[in-house]
């Protein structure tokens, strides 16, 4: 929006006015209209083209006379620090002051913030929340959002507010449908898949990051087998259209009264909740490897920035000790910790110098791998890449520059002792921990993850609450071939629930890991809830094949971003029903 008239901009008392995005033509409009202010909440690059950078907006305020302020905030981010320099502007700027963003929304709710007052139930709203859909303006629209009608929804059915103070939250109670926390693979799925089967659901995502990972990917980088750019784009391209992108932190719940909260003190009101915010890489539990990280040879495939810093050691390393590291359960893919060896390994002894690198993989576990049908054949290429095992060894200290790595072993006895082992590379699979905000919430149970009944993926002690992925408390693998298949358990019972009907779907605990053992061949195990086999194809599945090396390669990303992100329900339809 350019604010091209007196018309198009918002009078909020004698001192101020707020709009959209403006343009250097608007200038002297402005200036003409008696303002002698103008400051700046838009972030510059947000809109992209259409948007004039602040530093042309102010040379021609400059040029009108006016003073101007650059105060950048991003969407969803109005805080108490922004809100103060907010109120030392307006209280140093001559006035009256004309304040502007994408929509006039962010500068609104500084204000309000700052003065704590409004002039009606529809103001209290937009000033309290900003509910732009993207950093970019042409987003909204590309996604159909109804973001307007769902704010006078909102108002309307708290007209009682008028005379109510402006706060920092603001309290929809069923301003959505549904809100699904976590943007990741388990909550644009379930979002893509829930809009199939009903487009006129409310669904608002909560998600702070602005970029989106194809994680399982990131053990072929580290093997130099796929590269990194190939596994990111951007959130914003691939939210489901139909769906609401709220860019913000979730700071807790408060389940009795339906609301998620932000982190910036906003609360959103909900009719139905879906938890997916993924887990956390718990690095702080190992002393030591958050400085060391990414140099020293240290590295791990767990991240982004990091899987490439792993091939280029597999590449360097010509003798020495290689050390990989498995810490207790739960983390994301339980192979991948082994993954990252068997390719390394498969590098060194296709170069020739595999027998002058001594080869270790330490786990804090007490098998190679949870399914025992898998082990005899992951056994032979321990075998065949020399590799040692000790199990019952958790990785605690790490000291890069001396290149020590410290480990606690606990012996048959369960006594536990600490014992330093010096590296030239080594590979570390970060502990794992639900996130602080589902712990020290209501949802969790005692581990700290979202308490589900693991059949039906539906809250243990909230009707309205389902969750997927790997935070939820179902004891199945935490991967994305999981999730694939928990999208269609809770999208279908979730609108069972929404409606009153009897679950149609029971979840028999899928998950699958493709285990890279060589350069151009996979042992594809997939299976389910106590160890049970499920393969989806009629072969051998203990037995390594370039087919699912090629699946691992090509198909499963393909199936990733096309499938499933976009609510494709491919390969998925092996879920028990009552």
């Amino acid at each position: 929006m350019s604010a091209t008239s007196e018309t198009s901009w918002k009078k909020l008392d004698e001192n101020i006015a707020v709009s959209g995005q403006i343009s250097v033509n608007d200038v002297a409009a402005i200036a003409a209209a008696g303002y002698k202010s103008i400051i700046c909440n838009r972030p510059d690059g947000e809109g992209g083209k259409n948007q004039p950078p602040s530093t042309e907006l102010e040379s021609a305020a400059r040029a009108a006379g006016l003073q101007f302020a650059y105060l950048p905030v991003e969407v969803g981010q109005v805080s108490d620090e922004k809100s103060t320099a907010f109120h030392q502007l307006m209280a140093t700027l001559p006035g009256p002051v004309l304040a502007f963003c994408n929509s006039g929304n962010r500068a609104r709710a500084l204000y309000s913030r700052t003065v704590g007052t409004a002039t009606g139930p529809v103001e209290i709203v937009e000033a309290a929340c900003d509910w732009e859909h993207t950093p970019e303006a042409a987003a909204a629209s590309a996604h159909g959002t109804a973001a307007n009608t769902d704010k006078a929804q909102a108002a309307a059915s708290h007209s009682e507010a008028a005379a109510i103070p402006v706060t920092p939250a603001c309290n929809w109670s069923n301003a959505f449908d549904i809100v699904v926390v976590g943007g990741g693979a388990a909550g644009l799925g379930v979002t893509a898949s829930l809009l199939k089967r009903r487009a006129s659901l409310r669904i608002a995502i909560i998600e702070p990051n602005d970029k989106h990972y194809y994680q399982p990917a990131w053990t072929l980088v580290g093997g130099g087998a796929y590269p990194i750019n190939q596994t990111v784009r951007n959130t914003a391209d691939i939210i489901p259209r139909g769906a609401e992108w709220i860019k913000a932190e979730v700071a807790g719940f408060s389940p009795d009264d339906n609301l998620v909260h932000l982190a910036d003190g906003r609360s959103i009101g909900y009719q139905q909740l879906i938890v997916c915010p993924g887990i956390r890489l718990a690095w702080e539990k190992i002393e030591g490897i958050q400085e060391t990280l990414g140099k020293n040879g240290v590295t791990s495939n767990y991240q982004f920035d990091l899987a490439p810093y792993t091939w280029s050691l597999t590449q360097e390393l010509k003798g020495g000790k290689a050390l990989f590291t498995q810490p207790p359960m739960p983390i994301k893919c339980a192979g991948a910790p082994q993954k990252a060896m068997y390719l390394s390994c498969d590098y060194w002894q296709r170069q020739g110098v595999l027998d002058k690198i001594e080869v270790e993989f330490d786990s804090a576990g007490a098998v190679l791998f949870g399914v025992a049908d898998f082990v005899p054949p992951l056994m032979e290429y321990i075998h065949k890449y020399h590799a040692s095992l000790v199990f019952n060894s958790n990785l605690v200290k790490v000291d890069g520059p001396a290149k020590i790595a410290t480990f606690e072993i606990k012996n048959a006895a369960g006594e536990v002792t600490r014992v330093e082992k010096s590296f030239d590379m080594l590979h570390v699979t970060p502990p794992q921990v639900a996130p602080d905000f589902l712990r020290d919430s209501p949802l969790s149970d005692t581990s700290g993850f979202c308490e589900v009944n693991s059949k039906t993926l539906q809250h243990a002690r909230f009707a309205n609450i389902f969750s997927l992925g790997d935070a939820c408390s179902s004891p199945n693998a935490k991967t994305a071939a999981a999730v694939r298949k928990q999208v269609v358990i809770v999208a279908e019972n979730l609108l069972a629930a929404k409606e009153g009907r009897e679950f149609p779907l029971v979840y028999d605990g899928y998950g699958a890991c493709p285990l890279t053992v060589e350069n151009g061949k996979v042992v594809l195990a997939e299976f389910g809830f106590g160890g049970k086999l499920l393969p989806t194809f009629p072969l051998n599945p203990a037995v390594a094949r370039k087919l699912y090396w090629w699946f691992k390669v090509k198909l499963f990303p393909w199936l990733y971003w096309e499938g499933m992100l976009k609510g494709r329900e491919w390969l998925t339809r092996s879920t028990e029903t009552k």
